[in-house]
């Protein structure tokens, strides 16, 4: 990539304990560029949420980053003290979130919230702030931007106050993106709205977004890129078509088996047998070796790292060959 816009370098973040430290996230390596968006997901405890949390600056104590690095549009963020982090957090990259009514105060108008978010960002006097405020919430598809902008967040129903949320990363125009689960809280139409809308928005303001969801379907529609995530690494990394027609990690050929399909008929869905190990138990080797179907004796004593095949990434001693 020529000038990504987020570069993250052999991310770890650890948890430490009395008598132990759990590693959550470990050697995460990727980069997105300015109008992609990368989509990252996994199981529950997978990762990906620690991970987005680490780039725009919320880490929870007693998490911490005890290796790699992370640029945002050139600048290095994970080194930054608490207000220099908060500057670059706004102006540089925003954030959305699953529930929209963790990131709006009840007790003020959405117009307050975002007049306010503006000016702390933005050199602009109260009347200009109101105009851009009024002008985003008509972009995001807000009907009578004009009257809804003196509302309270509990006049809006759950969709159009994730539309309220998306406006607010925006007020700053941002370089970058996270959006973490910004469907799941919402039904399947509403869930397509918000899909197309970040879609439209990332093309027209050349935004990078990382999209964190556990939902292929939202990945398929809306990133260019996908990383897998099991055990608090990736697993495969490639284009978004090439993964989901070819995977070649058994894990994420097992969550594209799972996913049902419209041109065949089915008794079952296939299921990845086990489930994914707690932190305090990750075994030896490559993480995934009790459940694969493929394991070898050298998947239960090395870890595979990322490596090239064919068009992915892939971190696995005995990667699946394309169909054919």
């Amino acid at each position: 990539m020529a000038n990504p816009v987020l570069v993250v370098e052999k991310l770890r973040i650890e948890f430490p304990q009395r008598r132990r430290t759990l590693v959550a996230v470990d050697d995460v390596s990727f980069a997105i560029e300015r109008g992609e968006v990368v989509g990252v997901v996994g199981e529950s405890g997978a990762g990906k949420s620690l991970t987005g949390a680490a780039i725009i600056g919320l880490l929870r104590a007693p998490g911490r980053i005890a290796a790699g690095r992370i640029w945002i549009d050139g600048r290095r963020v994970d080194n930054l003290d608490p207000a220099a982090m908060r500057r670059v957090r706004g102006r540089v990259v925003g954030a959305i979130f699953q529930d929209p009514m963790t990131s709006l105060n009840p007790l003020f108008t959405v117009g307050q919230q975002l007049v306010e978010t503006i000016r702390t960002h933005l050199p602009l006097d109260r009347a200009a702030a109101r105009d851009r405020a009024v002008a985003l919430l008509a972009e995001v598809g807000i009907p009578a931007p004009g009257q809804r902008f003196d509302q309270y967040p509990h006049q809006f129903s759950g969709g159009m106050r994730q539309r309220v949320v998306i406006a607010l990363a925006l007020c700053a125009e941002p370089k970058l993106i996270i959006a973490d689960e910004p469907t799941t809280a919402l039904d399947v139409s509403i869930q397509a709205q918000i899909v197309a809308l970040l879609k439209r928005l990332c093309q027209d303001h050349g935004t990078a977004v990382m999209l964190v969801t556990h939902d292929m379907g939202v990945i398929a529609e809306t990133a260019d890129r996908v990383a897998v995530m099991y055990t608090g690494r990736i697993v495969e990394l490639g284009r978004v078509a090439e993964v989901i027609g070819t995977p070649r990690h058994p894990y994420a050929a097992g969550l594209m088996a799972s996913i049902p399909t419209i041109d065949r008929r089915q008794e079952r869905l296939f299921q990845i047998d086990g489930a994914m190990p707690p932190l305090a138990a990750i075994p030896a080797g490559c993480p995934f070796h009790p459940r694969c179907p493929r394991a070898i004796a050298r998947c239960r004593e090395e870890r595979p790292d990322l490596a090239r095949a064919g068009a992915h990434l892939v971190a696995c001693w005995l990667p699946l060959g394309p169909p054919s």
